[in-house]
């Protein structure tokens, strides 16, 4: 038995083994990275900047995918899925910003427990938005936002797999649940003050009309 011909063996598989993991790793943290990116221009508003970031995360999910075309045990490391899940999580929060259909992981490219992880995420910032909308008196456009997260929320409890498939969905439902309850909260107090506020300029209206007009001019 050659040991030595054998460790050489080892090493160079190991070497391409190592040298993928990296290339992935620096594409999945460059995807991480603008989505992240994309997020904020999101909630600001430029769409335009957030549709090129996110295309530059797509692009980088693929090269990490690439990277590791040959090594499934490093692509399935966790690394890549984390770059999937804040792609997916960017690619929702977009649609409930812009009021548009939620895309599907077939339509993104991303893996199911990444991208529900990522829907599970995007109900946070589904709260950001509705809070935006109600410190400008948009309630009826936070009612529409938190119908959206409302549904997101339910296909996430309907799905009762083990954590192991998941990637821990469970507690991430957790916690979107208490996201949930508390915009409901917050979207009941802002629509209480719509009507409050209505209610006092109605009466303001009211008391202007009844006012009795001044004395004639002589």
């Amino acid at each position: 038995m050659d040991l030595e011909a054998i460790s050489r063996g080892i090493r160079a598989r190991l070497d391409a083994k190592h040298a993928a993991r990296e290339r992935a790793l620096v594409a999945s943290r460059r995807a991480i990275r603008a989505c992240a990116n994309a997020i904020r221009a999101i909630h600001r508003g430029e769409f335009d900047g957030a549709r090129a970031l996110l295309e530059e995360a797509r692009a980088a999910i693929e090269e990490g995918r690439e990277a590791v075309r040959d090594h499934p045990d490093v692509g399935f490391a966790g690394h890549l899925q984390d770059a999937q899940k804040e792609y997916a999580e960017a690619r929702i929060t977009e649609a409930l910003v812009a009021g548009a259909p939620i895309p599907a992981p077939e339509e993104l490219g991303v893996e199911d427990a990444p991208y529900l992880n990522g829907m599970a995420e995007a109900i946070g910032e589904g709260r950001r938005h509705i809070l935006d909308l109600l410190r400008v008196g948009d309630v009826d456009r936070g009612e529409a936002v938190l119908s959206a997260i409302d549904d997101l929320y339910y296909v996430l409890v309907s799905m009762d797999y083990p954590d192991a498939i998941t990637m821990n969905l469970r507690r991430a439902t957790d916690v979107a649940r208490g996201l949930v309850e508390r915009t409901r909260g917050d979207l009941s107090v802002g629509l209480v003050s719509r009507s409050l506020r209505d209610a006092l300029e109605r009466h303001a209206r009211e008391v202007r009309g009844g006012e009795p007009d001044g004395p004639a001019a002589p």
